[in-house]
């Protein structure tokens, strides 16, 4: 346990604790507004102790903090990454996510439209194949590209990154804004045909997701008082792009230089293909 784990337990201690089934219930069915901010772990401690004691933390089995993660698929061009970092306003993220604690998986189809609209629609996916695309995950895909009017990308989707944290969800006090608060970043870059697979561990870094109804939230709030702002950062484009600095990386340049281009990546073994299905291709 560092240091800043040590500071942050009472607060996380003192608040009440809250059941999945009614943190979904309570943040049900309303627009809100999304912001992420990264800071250093120890400057979470100020702003966390400012939290209303009415504000709810999530817990599952007794515990307050639950690891996940996510693989990121992508066709060998990188088509997503490319949509993204260039800031195309039809776009795609492809994912499969594992709530590793529950034994709980799902793969997720993000797309945003012409509006600018984000949407998030996904399945139940069994846990042997959240390094694959199986049929029913291709077709799936496809629906949902053919349904929000998306083009699906020409050639295959493959694994490109995987991701892992730890993650604590917050009901704040309005009873109807959440936050997300995610430690123990790490990345794997499956590889790009030229590199072995390499592996990126930021433990300094925390990453703060606000959704509020209307304007700022509590958290809000409480992250500007202590100095941080909003900042544009993406699991998967940000740590792609800290793994792979060939690729354009503008969207995400601030973020890259404070947080990640000082840390090294080291060679890891690439993760393992559970199952040996063909790549996944989408009819156009």
């Amino acid at each position: 346990m560092t240091a800043a784990d040590v500071r942050t337990r009472p607060v996380a201690t003192a608040l009440r604790p809250i059941s999945l089934d009614e943190l979904n219930a309570a943040a049900a069915l309303q627009t809100r507004v999304d912001r992420k901010y990264a800071l250093r772990r120890d400057a979470l401690a100020p702003v966390l102790a400012g939290l209303d004691r009415d504000a709810r933390v999530l817990e599952i089995d007794g515990e307050r903090r639950s690891r996940y993660e996510s693989v990121y698929f992508d066709t060998p061009d990188l088509t997503s990454y490319m949509l993204a970092a260039r800031g195309r306003r039809r776009r795609f993220k492809v994912r499969t996510r594992s709530y590793v604690d529950v034994g709980t998986s799902f793969l997720e189809v993000k797309t945003r439209g012409g509006r600018s609209v984000t949407v998030k629609d996904r399945i139940a996916y069994d846990d042997a194949d959240t390094t694959e695309l199986t049929e029913e995950g291709a077709a799936y895909t496809a629906s949902v590209f053919a349904e929000v009017g998306i083009d699906a990308p020409g050639r295959p989707l493959e694994p490109v990154l995987t991701t892992t944290y730890r993650r604590t969800t917050l009901l704040l006090a309005d009873g109807a804004s959440r936050a997300t608060v995610d430690v123990d970043l790490a990345w794997i870059d499956h590889g790009d045909h030229q590199h072995f697979a390499r592996r990126l561990e930021l433990p300094d870094l925390v990453i703060v997701e606000t959704k509020s109804v209307g304007g700022a939230g509590e958290l809000d709030r409480l992250l500007w008082a202590n100095g941080h702002r909003p900042t544009p950062v993406s699991k998967f484009g940000t740590g792609l792009a800290a793994l792979r600095p060939a690729l354009p990386r503008n969207k995400w340049s601030r973020v890259l230089r404070r947080h990640f281009d000082h840390v090294p990546a080291r060679p890891t073994h690439a993760p393992s293909r559970r199952t040996r299905r063909p790549a996944f291709r989408i009819a156009r």
